[in-house]
């Protein structure tokens, strides 16, 4: 039994997709680019440069901080903060801290079926860093990086597993990527994860030392960063030791934390107002139209899909756990106009469309053929005009070569048999060519059934219909 009550608290910082930089105009586009290229006087710290707010976004931070519940505060301050930067030139970060410009909100994450509430302490907008990349005999620094707008997310010290900050993390980068504010991809560095860890002794009403762990830029290493971290410091504290206030990096060759400096406070960064920058004065009423546009968000369309459309929650989380996925099916339930059951039409995405699309690792505008040929192929399964392992194959046809359905079932013969007097002859064979089987049906095992319309789809070549012929062995064997 655990002794310790675990603390985390998560810092997220996200990439925004604004065309511009935070504080210029020069593109913030700048993955892939050559070194150095992506830069602007101001990215590189020459005298006499001024920085102008981008609006795009403070209105992508407004849209998050509304979903995330927080405040959204018309009137908000940028900071300097002093700390020293290799790769910011001007030897100072501008950031927001006394007055961000969203507060006091909160996230539902599920948790093994049940709802949990995390709070978010603030979402502010800060200017990224470049990046340093270290060689045998010194450091070599890229600015391409430098000013693009990062959002913080901040939350309060709610969770207690390394499952649930996983969750956490995935449900944020879920929220940023509908609203289309920010690819959250976490590989290029367009998310990235700072977790706070501390344990207290149950009962106790004293807060253990805090560990920052910083940098973490996978899901993988969110989770096996701090399940690393609870049994370091619980070792340390069962020996009697005291946790120090360190900041901690991932060694992931070796799977493990490992320190990385002295861990500083707020009052070391130095934060006073950016002296080049007024405070944002916000019109309430744009505040009110931005987040009035907004588009649907998953959890609403997961409400919305099990009330409507009478699918199970696990089924709707799955075809909202993305935007673009999520569009395609709901394209797809319009295109049939109530002739597919919206059941069946979400049946055969989850089950073969997105097998397509995770193994080929393409994107829905890639797809070859239109939603008019995916309904009709569902549909002609549907009316029995072939069997759904056809229709599987007029799927697999279609996605490799964009073909219409109906050519290829003409083609490839794979209308299913319902006539009567042509499946009566198949079936007569099967009972005639197996005795046993027959016979062990008739005394009573049920599963033997099975059997025998494996047999007659044999037969048939995968086209008889499989409902009719189990129709006619009962009738002709019982």
């Amino acid at each position: 039994m655990t002794k310790y009550k675990v603390i985390i608290g998560m810092e997220v910082h996200i990439e925004l997709q604004t065309k511009g930089k935070l504080f210029t105009n020069v593109s913030a586009d700048f993955f892939g680019k050559l070194p150095n290229r992506n830069v602007h006087p101001l990215c590189l710290g020459m005298p006499g440069t001024l920085p102008v707010i981008n609006q795009e976004a403070v209105a992508y931070a407004i849209m998050t901080g509304s979903v995330l519940n927080c405040t959204v505060h018309p009137y908000s301050v940028f900071a300097r903060k002093h700390y020293f930067y290799p790769d910011l030139p001007k030897g100072y970060q501008i950031s927001q801290y006394e007055k961000p410009i969203c507060t006091t909100g909160d996230i539902i994450i599920e948790v093994n079926g049940q709802a949990k509430q995390i709070g978010i302490t603030r979402l502010h907008l800060e200017e990224d860093t470049g990046k340093l990349t270290h060689v045998e005999d010194g450091s070599l620094v890229d600015l391409n990086r430098a000013g693009v707008p990062l959002m913080e997310i901040v939350s309060e010290p709610d969770m207690r597993t390394a499952e649930e900050a996983y969750i956490y993390v995935n449900q944020i980068r879920q929220i940023v990527r509908y609203l289309g504010v920010s690819t959250g991809d976490m590989e290029k560095g367009a998310m990235r994860c700072e977790v706070n860890l501390s344990l207290k002794p149950i009962g106790s009403k004293v807060l253990g030392t805090k560990v920052e762990i910083k940098n973490l830029n996978s899901f993988r290493t969110v989770r096996n960063s701090i399940d690393y971290e609870i049994k370091r410091q619980t070792k340390v504290l069962d020996e009697g030791g005291k946790i120090e206030q360190v900041t901690m990096g991932w060694d992931e060759d070796n799977k493990k934390t490992v320190v990385r400096r002295r861990k500083e406070d707020a009052h070391d960064y130095r934060y006073f107002p950016e002296p080049d920058l007024p405070p944002l004065n916000l019109d309430p009423a744009w505040i009110e139209k931005i987040i009035s546009t907004m588009p649907e968000l998953p959890t609403s369309k997961v409400k919305r899909y099990v009330e409507e459309w009478g699918l199970s929650k696990e089924q709707a989380n799955i075809l909202t756990e993305n935007s673009e996925r999520a569009e395609y099916f709901e394209r797809l339930v319009v295109t049939a106009k109530d002739n597919v059951p919206t059941k069946s039409i979400a049946d055969w995405v989850q089950g073969e469309l997105f097998r397509y699309l995770n193994e080929t690792n393409v994107t829905i505008d890639d797809i070859k053929f239109t939603p008019d040929d995916f309904i009709r192929v569902i549909k002609l399964v549907k009316d029995g005009t072939i069997n759904r392992l056809a229709g599987k194959e007029v799927l697999a046809e279609i996605w490799q070569t964009g073909d219409k359905p109906d050519q290829i079932i003409k083609a490839k013969g794979l209308k299913q048999i319902s006539d009567s007097g042509a499946l009566e002859t198949i079936v007569d064979k099967v009972i005639a060519d197996n005795p046993k089987p027959v016979a062990q049906f008739k005394g009573g095992k049920e599963a033997t059934m099975k059997f025998l319309v494996g047999q007659v789809m044999r037969h048939s070549r995968g086209k008889a219909n499989p409902k009719m012929a189990e129709k006619m062995l009962r009738k002709k064997l019982t």
